[in-house]
Parts: structure tokens; C-alpha cells; sequence
């Protein structure tokens, strides 16, 4: 059985700094792509960065320079390092890996504010 526990979510100030984890178990983490995503209020979730078991990263746009994904294969997580936050970051923070179907963690919140 697929278990995706994400943490490391919280409130921080407008250019602050928030590493996520998120803790997988139940399939070969180190074959497959994990990915995190992030659904604000009143919006559609949406793509925030990819890691390849090989460790190829794709980022979205607007968090490019700012966010890096990374992942742990002894530790089975995969990470994402998060600076220079916005108050447009603010969401809950999903990670999900495509093992077999897409499997999501139950999120994390993040939220950006003075």
C-alpha cells in the first residue's frame, strides 16, 4: 500500500525560507518520478516541480530560482527546498508518485504572510 506523508509546512514571512518533506513507502521509491503540487484557495491544483529516479528535476515557471526538488533514495523522501517566498505561494503543498496510478500524500499547508 502507497503511504505519501508530506510535512515541514507552516506560516513564514515574505522572503523566507521552508524545506517540505515528504515521506514515501510501499513501492520502490527509487524508480519512480515523485512530484509536488500546490492548490491555493478557490483554485485548481497545479504542477509545481518533478524528480526522476535518475534525479532529472522539472520546475514550474514561476518557481524557477527560487524552489528546488531533490530526493533521498536511502531515506525513501523526496524534498523541496522553497526560498524567497511569496504571499502567492500560499497553499497546500501536495507530493504524489506515479507508481502504478497517481498516488497524493494528504498535504501540508503553507502559508506566506507579514
Amino acid at each position: 500500500q502507497v503511504q505519501l506523508v508530506e510535512s515541514g509546512g507552516g506560516l513564514v514571512q515574505p522572503g523566507g525560507s521552508l524545506t517540505l518533506s515528504c515521506a514515501a513507502s510501499g513501492f520502490s521509491f527509487r524508480f519512480y518520478v515523485m512530484g509536488w503540487y500546490r492548490q491555493a484557495p478557490g483554485k485548481e491544483r497545479e504542477f509545481v516541480a518533478r524528480i526522476t529516479g535518475g534525479g532529472t528535476t522539472n520546475m514550474e515557471d514561476s518557481v524557477k530560482g527560487r524552489f528546488s526538488i531533490s530526493r533521498d533514495d536511502a531515506k525513501n523522501t523526496v524534498y523541496l527546498q522553497m526560498n524567497s517566498l511569496k504571499p502567492d505561494d500560499t497553499a497546500v503543498y501536495y507530493c504524489n508518485a506515479l507508481y502504478k496510478t497517481l498516488n497524493w500524500g494528504q498535504g501540508t499547508q503553507v502559508t506566506v504572510s507579514s
